[in-house]
């Protein structure tokens, strides 16, 4: 999973303050509801891996939506898993992935950014940005050799908003309370190897 940081502010007490006070001005505001929902999942091979495409339904909320527009980044991370089921005991996990994206914004080009990795993309629009971020298209999430062909695994996807890589302040204020928190819905979805089956067909939540 590629990391990011977020700039300290151990060395500017006036810099605190801004951010405590910018804390308390987006907690003012009436917020939405915030949502990330999986929209299509589906598993299909590649050369040497698995590949998974999926579609997100992203929903930010007003409250998030200010946040990034001041300048604030948010980190999102896209969690899969693959496990197979045992009758005699707690089922197998077999494969797990992440990937994290950041989504920031720029006041002196006024452009987005969202960056994974050492890639970078920059949009005109938060609306551009977060269609992108919904995009997720060849993400290898497990090598041929992991997997048996004709065997069923289950899997499970979900992306969700990292609040532990908000700002100190930030993260204050989000704990417990519900209009920070995107409700990030977990797809789940039967798989076998040799078969490509789009999570849409038989999945539960």
């Amino acid at each position: 999973m590629t990391a990011f940081t977020t700039p300290s502010l151990k060395s500017s007490p006036s810099g605190l303050v801004r951010w405590l006070a910018l804390a308390l001005l987006l907690l003012a505001l009436s917020a939405g509801a915030a949502e990330i929902e999986v929209k299509s999942a589906e598993i299909a091979p590649g050369e040497e891996s698995w590949l998974l495409d999926a579609e997100f339904g992203i929903d930010l909320g007003q409250r998030l939506e200010e946040v990034v527009s001041r300048g604030v980044a948010l980190y999102f991370v896209a969690e899969f898993e693959l496990t197979k089921a045992r009758w005699f005991w707690m089922d197998e996990h077999v494969v797990g992935r992440k990937q994290t994206w950041r989504l920031s914004y720029n006041a002196l080009t006024r452009q987005y950014r969202l960056s994974s990795g050492a890639l970078h993309q920059n949009f005109a629009t938060l609306g551009e940005a977060l269609g992108v971020l919904a995009r997720l298209r060849n993400w290898t999430v497990a090598d041929k050799a992991q997997l048996k062909a004709g065997e069923p695994y289950n899997a499970a996807l979900r992306l969700k908003l990292d609040l532990t890589q908000l700002p100190k302040p930030f993260q204050v204020t989000a704990i417990g309370n519900k209009d920070w928190n995107i409700t990030a819905e977990v797809k789940r979805w039967s798989f076998t190897p040799g078969a490509s089956v789009p999570a849409a067909e038989n999945s539960a939540k």
